[in-house]
């Protein structure tokens, strides 16, 4: 069972909602709130597995909201406007679901979300065998594979899709740069840009703000550079 949470100054948008989750056995709803405000005092007494959304509301938006969480639910995005899309992204957002929102559209944001929980658990319970797990799980398709971590080169973020580099080829998979930070381990792979992730030991030649992989030129963003430097022991 799924706790969920919704936030959205429209009444009708709420109980839309509400309705679509109530039909689904796997989802409870915890609380409703028409506020950002109302909803971050709940979350500092409660937990909730999924957040359902909205951007554009008074005092608060959904975005500043979602930055303001230490540990966010998994969240889906619920809003009327479409360029909040690759902000949503980078916030580690799972969905963006554009209103009116029909209830088969709601479904496979949930099913987006069994599947990233589904990959999540796999691969924690890779970590508690084995405290380095030499792969992980990770869905393609209707496919899950396994993925060895030496084979990696670095993943690319594309708003809800990552694509993956791997020795054996591209691996492409649903899921923020953000999710795939939070699958692949720290101590392997460093993000170096809000759309890209390399494997440290695939780290060779840095070129001024690139790091050159084979044929692949990958930017480093301002903001990750200081981290880089210390991770990789190198200087730019």
């Amino acid at each position: 069972m799924l706790s969920c949470l919704i936030i959205d100054d429209e009444p009708l948008a709420r109980e839309v909602l509400a309705g679509y989750i109530a039909t689904l056995d796997e989802l409870q709803l915890l609380a409703s709130f028409n506020n950002a405000f109302d909803a971050l005092e709940y979350l500092q007494h409660h937990t909730a597995d999924i957040l359902l959304l909205d951007i554009q509301m008074p005092e608060m938006n959904g975005i500043d909201f979602l930055k303001s969480l230490e540990q966010p639910p998994i969240t889906v995005f619920t809003t009327a406007f479409r360029d909040y899309a690759f902000e949503g992204f980078e916030l580690g957002v799972i969905d963006f679901l554009l209103k009116p929102i029909s209830k088969a559209r709601f479904q496979v944001s949930v099913e987006k979300i069994k599947d990233f929980l589904s990959l999540k658990a796999a691969n924690a319970a890779l970590e508690l065998s084995n405290q380095r797990p030499e792969f992980i799980f990770v869905k393609s398709g209707v496919k899950k594979i396994k993925l060895f971590f030496a084979e990696v080169t670095h993943i690319q973020g594309l708003k809800d899709y990552a694509i993956i580099h791997a020795a054996s080829g591209k691996i492409v998979t649903k899921g923020s740069i953000k999710f795939m930070e939070e699958l692949f381990p720290a101590h392997l792979f460093i993000r170096v840009h809000k759309s890209f992730i390399v494997s440290k030991n695939k780290v060779k030649h840095i070129e001024k703000n690139k790091i050159i992989i084979n044929d692949h030129h990958i930017p480093i963003g301002r903001s990750y550079k200081e981290a880089l430097i210390k991770q990789i022991n190198r200087i730019i």
